[in-house]
């Protein structure tokens, strides 16, 4: 697996159903009163948090799932972290029910809001920069999704053109250089993996079913 300066390889991995993550999370989480688990899904561009987040959503029916890239959309590149503090992580940490609209989406004429109800299980927030070492107290438990740095640019080059954000696959690539550049200065910083109770794979080499993931500890046993 090829990662950024900085980052450790972590491993060994192993393939579990994925309600052992869900177990692991919950471990590290809790039973919190008058609230739901805060759970962090953390990780590079395109190394799969999204996909991850709305497998574990599926395993709770008194769930849901905020999208960092709803938050900080149009922001300052990792300039939004009180945003998700005060507006997100606060009201989730005191058990009220979440309707934000960040400012961008009025300036940009974005309709809707962030919407959670009240009286949910387990609320995941999920994103590039979901965990933050201002705010961990926060969050009860932080997954790190760690991928090959070379497959998630690729991969992640693909799905904006696909999706038809940032431009042609040259204004894509573009982009995706510039957002890294801001991205790696973040994660030196913030170092998410070590507050992280476990791993998984993003890029694993073999195919795995709906229902099974790789992960790896990330603290000593």
């Amino acid at each position: 697996m090829t990662l950024p300066p900085g980052e450790p390889e972590l491993g060994p991995w192993r393939t579990v159903p994925l309600r052992d993550l869900l177990d692991v999370v919950r471990a590290e989480a809790g039973d919190p009163v008058g609230r739901p688990r805060v759970v962090a899904v953390d990780g590079r561009g395109a190394s799969g948090k999204t996909t991850l987040s709305a497998r574990l959503q599926r395993l709770v029916p008194r769930s849901a799932v905020v999208h960092v890239d709803d938050l900080s959309w149009n922001e300052p590149l990792y300039e939004w972290g009180h945003l998700l503090a005060e507006d997100v992580l606060e009201p989730l940490h005191a058990g009220r029910a979440l309707s934000f609209r960040p400012p961008q989406w009025g300036v940009h004429g974005r309709p809707g809001a962030i919407e959670v109800p009240a009286g949910l299980d387990l609320v995941v927030v999920e994103g590039t920069g979901a965990s933050h070492a201002e705010h961990a107290g926060l969050v009860d438990a932080t997954v790190w999704v760690q991928a090959d740095f070379a497959l998630a640019e690729v991969r992640g080059i693909a799905r904006d053109v696909e999706q038809g954000v940032n431009g042609d696959l040259a204004e894509a690539t573009a982009f995706w250089h510039e957002w890294m550049v801001a991205e790696l200065a973040f994660f030196e910083r913030q170092r998410p993996w070590e507050r992280a109770c476990v791993a998984v794979n993003g890029s694993p080499s073999g195919a795995l079913r709906e229902d099974e993931v790789q992960l790896a500890a990330v603290r000593p046993a």
